[in-house]
């Protein structure tokens, strides 16, 4: 783990519950300046939970989120508007707006939150739309861009205002190949240009662990291993052999839990002979 100095987002025995599932069962995780982190773990273990958690749209039922050694629960109104401003988020469907081009989808943060000129918000729309390669695609709509170039302009969108942390939220989910490589080689070089703290959410194995500085993997509420990728690769971790090598049976099994097999085709055995006996005794 990184010195305090170093860390930016700082989990302690973080409890989240939701109803009686619980989620997360005292995680702790450091998010390092400058780095990037990923997050992984097969469907429903609360990867996107965590990254609500972090931007305060959630609140833990126990344990802390610290975000540059502010306590993101305890924050006020303001407090936590101003703290967002400064996270940026890639969310899993882009979530362009549809009635506006590319252009004012870019620009629409900067006009929201700045008092910037028209001139200067045009400048900075040009570059942001320029690092990701589609400066001359801005006067087209969302609904003419491929999938790839909608996430690539929400990404846009997500540096506009220049943020310390950026958020991906399953970014490789349906992209094809040559779209995929546009992006893991754009998230690294945005976070090694800009100076970003980046985290990502995936189960996307191959991409990610290609990126990633260091990753954590999630099962069962808990951090179940944590390290680089060659780290991970080289655990003796059953739990991270499977995820990593996508085994179908191991620490999660292939089969729901449920009573023995022989047990369960016994008692339907039973209860057929019990209603064949009560049908001859009507009769």
């Amino acid at each position: 783990m990184a010195d305090d100095s170093d860390i930016l987002v700082k989990v302690r025995d973080l409890h989240f519950e939701r109803g009686d599932r619980m989620i997360f069962d005292g995680v702790d995780l450091d998010i390092p300046r400058g780095k990037i982190t990923a997050i992984m773990g097969p469907s429903g273990t609360g990867k996107t939970t965590m990254l609500r958690l972090i931007g305060g749209q959630l609140r833990p039922s126990s344990g802390t989120v610290h975000v540059e050694g502010q306590h993101i629960a305890g924050l006020g109104h303001g407090a936590l508007y101003q703290i967002r401003k400064r996270m940026g988020m890639l969310f899993q469907n882009g979530a362009l707006l549809t009635d506006m081009n590319v252009f004012e989808n870019v620009a629409f943060p900067l006009r929201e939150h700045t008092e910037l000129s028209n001139d200067m918000i045009r400048d900075l729309v040009l570059m942001k739309l320029h690092a990701v390669g589609l400066r001359g695609a801005r006067e087209l709509m969302p609904s003419e861009l491929s999938g790839g170039m909608a996430r690539r302009v929400a990404l846009a969108r997500a540096i506009a205002l220049d943020p310390m942390i950026m958020m991906y939220d399953e970014p490789f989910t349906g992209q094809d190949p040559i779209s995929m490589g546009v992006l893991v080689k754009l998230i690294r070089e945005l976070n090694d240009a800009l100076g970003l703290t980046s985290i990502i959410v995936s189960h996307d194995i191959a991409e990610t662990c290609s990126i990633a500085d260091y990753i954590y993997l999630l099962s069962n509420g808990k951090v179940v291993g944590h390290g680089t990728a060659e780290e991970l690769g080289n655990s003796s971790s059953e739990w991270a052999q499977q995820f990593l090598n996508g085994y179908s049976d191991g620490p999660v099994p292939f089969h729901y839990q449920a009573k023995d097999y022989l047990a369960d085709l016994m008692d339907g055995a039973d209860q057929r002979a019990q209603s064949n006996g009560s049908s001859g005794v009507a009769s």
